[in-house]
């Protein structure tokens, strides 16, 4: 009898074992619990927030740890965080949203609104350069400029430390001939939206994506009452001694890298944003969500799949849209299947720990997808 019923348990248990891993609340839930043990593990007293998204639902938003390393203030739905090249998807978006509704052609040379690109070496061995060519990283220009004092300054002097810039920035390939990576040519593709609209870059997002989304935590200099809600920054690591001053330094301003990787934001502004991605907004019509989430370079191979704005990657019935972003003390990443339209958005204010935000935000992605 006693081994009937403990056979007959043994059943129970599996089972629930079997239905808790079919169940995409439980998933979750298991996911943030590990996110939360990794943060313990990590062992820096810092802070992460995560947010799982469900076409235009938050299914769970939660932050752990502390907002500074003296364990002085606790993180909260408020927290703010660099979110790095994160900054790209809204950049990318933005151009998409100017297309669409006619207030520029993303296929225009870019010298017709910026003149001084024709100060970039080699330029004249080359067809110019396309908006569409910056968002899609086919420029072939350098990843950085040469010119290292443009890497510094103030958020209003991003223009000017730009356009310094240009003439130590050379080209790696043939404009539309390959991708590669650029952060200076998002810079560019700032500046040139900015000059077609006579409108400035940030005024651009702010009005063009900001302010319909209600994104009231979103900024690119972050307003002095909103600073006791800003993670710090730890920079360095996973055994390097952690770095406190570069990423304080860098909130005085970070050269011409205002387009390519200037914003803060929380999770709850950025499950508006991913929301929008998805769909789930007026913003854009199905022809320009269709560009933001199919791919815009030559190739398909793995690491070169991108559109305008947004990493893309297709494996065993998955096909995810989104973006990582990584500043000195600041990680983050942003991603969404674009069948299932589950989504995570993950931010952390260090660099370096237990939870792998790339490969993470995936796996989950597509276990939830699977069982959609």
């Amino acid at each position: 009898m006693k081994k009937l019923i403990l056979v007959l348990l043994l059943v129970q248990l599996v089972g629930c074992s079997e239905t808790r891993k079919n169940n995409p609340e439980n998933i979750i839930e298991d996911f943030v619990m590990q996110v939360e043990s990794d943060l313990q593990s990590d062992n820096i007293n810092g802070s992460i927030s995560v947010a799982v998204i469900k076409s235009d639902s938050v299914i769970i938003s939660d932050t752990f740890g502390y907002l500074n390393h003296d364990k002085t203030e606790v993180s909260d739905s408020e927290t703010l965080y660099r979110i790095g090249s994160v900054t790209k998807s809204f950049t990318g978006f933005l151009l998409v949203k100017l297309h669409q509704d006619s207030v520029l052609n993303m296929n225009d040379p870019v010298e017709n609104y910026l003149p001084e690109i024709k100060s970039l070496i080699g330029y004249d061995k080359y067809s110019p350069i396309t908006f569409k060519q910056l968002a899609s990283h086919t420029s072939g220009l350098d990843r950085e400029t040469r010119h290292r004092e443009s890497n510094f300054g103030s958020v209003s002097e991003w223009e000017e430390k730009l356009i310094n810039a240009l003439p130590q920035t050379s080209f790696r390939s043939k404009p539309g001939e390959r991708f590669r990576y650029s952060n200076i040519g998002y810079a560019i593709l700032g500046l040139a939206m900015s000059r077609a609209t006579n409108k400035t870059y940030i005024e651009l997002i702010e009005e063009q994506i900001l302010s319909p989304l209600n994104m009231t935590n979103t900024f690119f200099v972050v307003p002095e009452e909103k600073t006791k809600k800003l993670a710090e920054g730890k920079a360095g690591g996973p055994t390097a001694e952690l770095n406190f001053q570069l990423p304080l330094d860098e909130h005085n301003g970070r050269g011409y890298r205002i387009p390519n990787g200037g914003l803060y934001s929380t999770v709850s502004d950025l499950s508006e944003f991913m929301k929008a991605c998805m769909g789930e907004s007026k913003l854009l019509n199905e022809e320009s969500l269709e560009i933001l989430r199919s791919t815009q370079t030559p190739t398909t191979r793995l690491r070169a799949n991108y559109s305008l704005g947004f990493n893309l990657y297709s494996d065993q019935g998955i096909n995810t849209v989104g973006h990582g972003g990584s500043t000195p003390g600041y990680s983050a990443h942003f991603e969404f299947e674009k069948d299932s339209k589950y989504g995570v958005i993950l931010l952390r204010n260090y660099n370096f720990g237990n939870t792998n935000l790339d490969l993470r935000s995936n796996a989950l992605l597509r276990t939830l997808s699977i069982l959609d």
